[in-house]
C-alpha cells in the first residue's frame, strides 16, 4: 500500500508538522506503522496526529530515537547536523528526506505527478475529487487541507487508496520533484520561483527538463504547450504531450472563482480521461469541488461586515490571479489585501512586480516582510517601500509595523462593501481571527484525525 514504506514498521518525522511531512506521517499511521515525530513548534495538525496515536515530541527538544525507530524521514528544511539525523546516522537507522520517502512510494505505484511553479496544489486536489467521485480509490499527498470528496465532513491533506494510483503534489524547491518517477506529469506553468535555491529561470527550466525524463516510457505529459517556456521543455520528449489548454470550462462549471482556476480544472480534467473518466463526467464531478486550505478561503464576517478570506499567494502571478478571482467574484465590492511578503530574496527580486500586482487591490495593507527561514540574503527592499511605491502610482496603502495591528488597521479601512484577503505563505493566516466576528471554522483537524482514524 505505501510502495517502498512497506517493509518499515516504526517511522520517526522530523518536522512533523509540516503540510506534506504531516500528510506523509497520518497516511503511514492509516496503514497501521508506529508513528512518532518532532517539531519546533506545537499546531493543530501536530495535536491532530497526537490524538491519532502519533507520539510527538515539540518545542524544540530532541525526541529519543534510539531502539523505537527503524526509519527517520526528515523535511528538507533542517540541516545535515541536526541531532536527530546524527544519531539515527550513528546507529545506522535509515535517514531519508520527505522528497526521497515519497519516491520510494512513487517507484512502485503508478503516480500522476502535479507540478508546476503556481496551481499544483489546486490541480492535485482536483485530480483526486474527480476520481474519488467517479469510485475510483487513488492514494493522495497534497500540499493543503482538503475538503473530502465523496466524504464532505472530512479534511485532510491525505488519502489512503487501494487503487495502485498514486496523486501527488510535485515541489521544484530544492529539486524535491526528481525523487519522484510519474507516468504520468502535469506541468501547470514554469517562472521564476525559489531563486534562493535556482539561479535563474534557466535553471528552474533545467529541472523541468530532468523531471520530464523521469517520465515512464509510454507515460504522458499534461500541459499547456501555448506557454513558451513550457513548451521548451517538452517539445523534444517522445512522450505523448496533451495540451489541455484546448479544454472547454465555463465559469459555472465550478465553485471556485477565477481563470486560474478555470485552467487548474481543465489540466485535472485531462488526466482524468486518462485514467477513464469522460470529459462530461469530470467536469461535472469538478462542480463540487469546494477548494483547499488558504486558497481563497472564507473564513467569516468582520464587525463591520466586511467578508474575510485567506490565501497562499506569495508570488506575484499567484497574487494577480487571486485578486482577479475576488473581481469575478465580488464584482460591486472594494477589494483590501493584507499582504506579507514572504522572503527578503523574493521580495527584493520581485519587488516591481509584486507592485504591479497589488495595485490591483483598492488599498493593500502590508506587514513586515516574514522571514520563514534562514537566508544567505542581505535586503535591499522592506514592505515600507513597497506601500510607498504602490501609493507614487496612484494605488492605495498603507504599512502595518506587526501583525498585530492588522485588526485596527483594516477594521477602520473595510466595511460591509468590502472584502479582506490575508494573503500570503507566512504565518499571515494568525491575525485572521481578531478581525473576525462571525467565524467560519470548519472542525478541520479533527476531521483530519478521525481520516486517519477510519483507515487504522
Amino acid at each position: 500500500m505505501l510502495g517502498g514504506l512497506d517493509r518499515f514498521e516504526r517511522i520517526h518525522f522530523s518536522g512533523i508538522g509540516g503540510i506534506g511531512m504531516s500528510a506523509l506521517a497520518g497516511m503511514c499511521l492509516s496503514c497501521g506503522k508506529v508513528v512518532t515525530g518532532s517539531d519546533q513548534g506545537f499546531s493543530e495538525i501536530i495535536e491532530g496526529l497526537s490524538d491519532a496515536g502519533a507520539g510527538i515530541t515539540c518545542g524544540g527538544l530532541i525526541h529519543d530515537i534510539k531502539d523505537t525507530v527503524d526509519l527517520l524521514v526528515h523535511t528538507p528544511a533542517i540541516s545535515n547536523d541536526h541531532p536527530e539525523l546524527l544519531e539515527a546516522r550513528r546507529m545506522n537507522i535509515p535517514v531519508l528526506s520527505y522528497p526521497e520517502a515519497l519516491g520510494l512510494i512513487s517507484k512502485e505505484i503508478f503516480t500522476v505527478a502535479v507540478a508546476g511553479t503556481h496551481g499544483k496544489t489546486t490541480t492535485t486536489a482536483m485530480v483526486a475529487h474527480i476520481l474519488e467521485n467517479s469510485g475510483m480509490d487513488p492514494m493522495v499527498i497534497v500540499g493543503s487541507m482538503v475538503k473530502g470528496g465523496a466524504d464532505e465532513k472530512r479534511f485532510s491533506n491525505f488519502r489512503v487508496g487501494n487503487d495502485n494510483c498514486f496523486v501527488v503534489e510535485a515541489c521544484e524547491y530544492k529539486r524535491s520533484f526528481l525523487h519522484l518517477y510519474p507516468d504520468i506529469l502535469v506541468i501547470t506553468n514554469i517562472e521564476e520561483d525559489h531563486l534562493d535555491c535556482y539561479k535563474d529561470l534557466e535553471d528552474i527550466r533545467f529541472a523541468f527538463e530532468e523531471m520530464v525524463s523521469r517520465v515512464a516510457p509510454g507515460g504522458k505529459l499534461v500541459c499547456l504547450t501555448d506557454d513558451d517556456t513550457v513548451r521548451s521543455v517538452v517539445g523534444h520528449s517522445d512522450l505523448d504531450v496533451l495540451n489541455y489548454g484546448s479544454k472547454r470550462i465555463k465559469m459555472e462549471d465550478l465553485m471556485v472563482p477565477g481563470e486560474h482556476n478555470r485552467n487548474n480544472a481543465k489540466a485535472a480534467v485531462t488526466v482524468a480521461e486518462i485514467l477513464g473518466v469522460s470529459e462530461v463526467e469530470a467536469v461535472k464531478r469538478l462542480g463540487s469541488f469546494a477548494g483547499t486550505w488558504r486558497r481563497f478561503e472564507y473564513k467569516g464576517k468582520t464587525a463591520g461586515g466586511a467578508l474575510v478570506f485567506d490565501d497562499y499567494a506569495h508570488h506575484p502571478a499567484e497574487i494577480s490571479a487571486t485578486i482577479e478571482a475576488a473581481m469575478e467574484r465580488f464584482k460591486d465590492k472594494r477589494i483590501v489585501v493584507v499582504f506579507q511578503p514572504h522572503l527578503h530574496s523574493r521580495t527584493d527580486f520581485f519587488f516591481d512586480d509584486f507592485v504591479k500586482a497589488l495595485s490591483k487591490a483598492d488599498h493593500v495593507v502590508l506587514t513586515p516582510v516574514c522571514r520563514a527561514r534562514t537566508e544567505d540574503h542581505e535586503p535591499l527592499y522592506s514592505s515600507e517601500q513597497m506601500a510607498s511605491s504602490i501609493i507614487a502610482g496612484g494605488g492605495g496603502a498603507s504599512f502595518v509595523g506587526s501583525l498585530d495591528g492588522v485588526s485596527e488597521l483594516v477594521s477602520s479601512i473595510s466595511d460591509k462593501d468590502s472584502i479582506v484577503i490575508m494573503m500570503g505563505a507566512g504565518d499571515i493566516y494568525t491575525a485572521t481571527d481578531e478581525l473576525l466576528l462571525e467565524k467560519v471554522r470548519p472542525e478541520r483537524y479533527t476531521c483530519f484525525k478521525e481520516a486517519i482514524v477510519q483507515k487504522s
